[in-house]
Parts: structure tokens; sequence; C-alpha cells
């Protein structure tokens, strides 16, 4: 399995990006697709997460603000992130797992400024 992230970028507060991941390979396997993040100093955070059955989760900072969704079509998750807040800056990072493995994409940076 491959991911390969885009869409990150610099953004003011109150403002909306959209992460791409498109996904490649085995993708049969995979049970779940996230996003995380991780800002310096701090601890990789889920931020979401989508089943293969399409159930969702949020981390509670994002609930409300950040909606993850797949295209099977086109094999990519994305994560429209709105009104952005100055804390969700990170890398933010896809997330597959399957049974035997988990699979991480390179990340795409997230800046938003005050």
């Amino acid at each position: 399995v491959q991911l390969v992230e885009s869409g990150g970028g610099s953004v003011q507060a109150g403002g909306s990006l959209r992460l791409s991941c498109a996904v490649s390979g085995s993708i049969f396997s995979i049970n779940v697709m996230g996003w995380y993040r991780q800002a310096p100093g701090n601890q990789r955070e889920l931020v979401a997460d989508i089943t293969s059955s399409g159930s969702t989760y949020y981390v509670d900072s994002v609930k409300g603000r950040f909606t993850i969704s797949r295209d099977s079509a086109k094999n990519t998750v994305y994560l429209q992130m709105n009104t952005l807040k100055p804390e969700d800056t990170a890398v933010y990072l896809c997330h597959a797992k399957t049974v035997w493995h988990d699979y991480w994409g390179q990340g795409t940076q997230v800046t938003v400024s005050s």
C-alpha cells in the first residue's frame, strides 16, 4: 500500500484547506484510513478516521470543523478542514491500517496563522 498526500499549505485562522491522500497497492486489504497530525514537540495524534464500512471518528478538538471522506472510484481519502485555528498547525499524515501492517504517507505541512 502506498499513500501520497497533497493539499497542505499556509492559511489564516478561519480559513479552509482540503487534504487528499491517494492510495495505491493492495487497497482491498485496508480496514481503516485515517489522518494523523504531529506538531513540533507533540506526540502524533489521530485526527479522524473512516472504516471500510464508512464509520467515522473525530478527535474532540476538530469535531464540527473537519470532515473525513473517501472516493472509492478515485482511491482517495480527503480531510476537509474548515474554521482552521493556529493550534491546527502540524504535519498531517495519511494512515492506512490492514490486518498485517500500518502504512504511512510522507506527510504534508499545514500552517495556520493568527
